[in-house]
């Protein structure tokens, strides 16, 4: 009898501990909710205005689309009532695992500037795609109808972090994955755009016959996103 009432308290104590912890993680997760999304959120607000132009409207609320069966998440910026351009998660595999970065792309198909969300390349060689200005520049105003988003060791116009081909392979697809979901839902709202290559550009409206005030600051908008990555 001694030993089952010991064994019948071991499993009251334990389950008594079960209950008491499972009670604490519920209460932290409800206090701690609210913080991590306004934190998130923030975060996504800075990495949006990197991204995109320095002047219109970004809608935060997030779109889905999906292309060549891969679904994406992507935001839109308006300028007088016209989209103007669209930031694009665009995830694909890297050395390392994952790799998530946001790419700003204008209604014509200019990719505008890029940000890393998420990565697990390796510290001091892939990782370097979320610090190394150079590399991370080259996206900046980067037009695929005139240049080649690939690495020049497979014949386009990207040079690859040293050392991290694999990393910057990806980085690049990534990017243009994103300016392909972008022409994709350019199109299907009723503006010009076409899927990057100077095959399949120059068949519609211009960007100024589209939208003449993005036109108007497009000149001008590739200085400012430089300039406001170094403020």
């Amino acid at each position: 009898m001694a030993a089952q009432s010991t064994l019948k308290n071991m499993v009251l104590s334990l389950t008594l501990v079960c209950l008491v912890c499972s009670a604490l993680l519920g209460a932290v997760y409800v206090v701690t909710l609210k913080p991590i999304a306004a934190a998130s959120q923030k975060t996504l607000t800075e990495a949006l205005s990197l991204v995109l132009l320095p002047q219109g409207d970004i809608d935060t609320q997030p779109r889905e689309a999906e292309l060549d069966g891969v679904r994406y998440e992507y935001y839109t910026q308006s300028l007088d009532g016209e989209r103007v351009a669209v930031a694009v998660k665009s995830t694909v595999n890297g050395f390392g695992g994952p790799l998530t970065v946001l790419v700003g792309v204008s209604s014509e198909g200019v990719v505008l500037s890029t940000k890393v969300l998420s990565h697990s390349e390796t510290p001091g060689l892939g990782a370097k795609c979320q610090t190394d200005e150079a590399f991370i520049a080259q996206f900046e105003g980067f037009d695929p109808a005139e240049r080649r988003l690939a690495v020049t060791k497979d014949g386009g116009d990207v040079d690859a972090i040293t050392a991290s081909t694999i990393t910057s392979r990806a980085y690049t697809l990534a990017v243009q994955n994103a300016v392909n979901l972008a022409a994709y839902v350019t199109s299907a709202a009723g503006l010009p755009a076409a899927i990057a290559g100077p095959e399949n550009r120059g068949n519609g409206p211009s960007m100024a016959q589209a939208a003449p005030a993005a036109s108007a600051i497009f000149r001008y908008s590739i200085q400012n996103l430089r300039r406001r990555r170094y403020e």
